[in-house]
């Protein structure tokens, strides 16, 4: 079937529409030999499409994506309260997909998406605990203080593993900049460690899970991850 090539690019999980187009214009993309331009439509059964020299990879319905969730954006599907929900950013990948996990409203950064069931609650289990590590802004902060966050503490009648921590900056009026790693994922966990400790969280940014990293993932923009990533995640 014919369609927008930019439509393509995306149904095959290469890139958002928006991406696609960009691509496009800057002549990364061939269509039987000749660059294409914007508008352009093809049928990927008949036609050789080329993104950066590249075949379209094999579609098999699947895809895995990370988002950059902005402060001010829930993760359930449906909102009573009419929010601002985190899946609108990631409307464009082509297929409804679904958060893996949570990361609060007022918290920002790295966010998975897909529409594989399995894969999702995989990950989800209690029993598959990947590593988060987040960059904390707060209030209050001594060094005493810091050195409490790394205490385990009992949330939910759980007792936690002993949290990373380390002090990034302090300044004298008490804001500082901590990196926390923790092992579980508990309902907002970092900010109940942070105010049992006597601190109060500003900012709260996810940064990685395992080896799977934010990087330089400009706030509110998603992208495919990689077979690294995917090989790490699915181990």
């Amino acid at each position: 079937m014919t369609e927008r090539i930019q439509k393509i690019l995306s149904a095959y999980g290469v890139a958002s529409r928006r991406a696609a187009e960009e691509m496009i214009k800057a002549g990364r993309v061939t269509c039987n030999g000749v660059v294409c331009t914007l508008g352009q439509s093809a049928d990927p059964e008949k036609d050789t499409i080329l993104f950066d020299g590249k075949p379209l990879p094999v579609k098999n319905g699947n895809i895995y994506i990370m988002l950059n969730k902005p402060r001010g954006y829930v993760t359930t599907l449906s909102d009573e309260k009419g929010r601002k929900n985190a899946s609108q950013l990631v409307a464009d990948c082509g297929v409804r997909v679904y958060p893996v996990g949570r990361l609060d409203m007022d918290s920002e950064g790295l966010l998975l998406f897909t529409n594989d069931g399995e894969f999702a609650n995989r990950l989800m289990h209690p029993s598959h605990q990947v590593d988060k590590l987040y960059m904390v802004e707060v209030n209050d902060a001594t060094p005493e203080k810091v050195e409490k966050l790394k205490r385990p503490v009992v949330l939910d009648g759980y007792r936690i593993k002993p949290p990373g921590v380390s002090l990034i900056r302090l300044e004298d009026n008490g804001k500082a900049t901590i990196s926390v790693t923790i092992h579980e994922g508990r309902n907002r966990q970092v900010r109940r460690m942070c105010a049992i400790a006597g601190m109060k969280v500003n900012r709260l940014t996810r940064v990685a899970e395992g080896t799977v990293k934010l990087g330089d993932l400009p706030c509110g923009k998603w992208r495919h991850l990689t077979e690294d990533e995917m090989r790490f995640l699915k181990k």
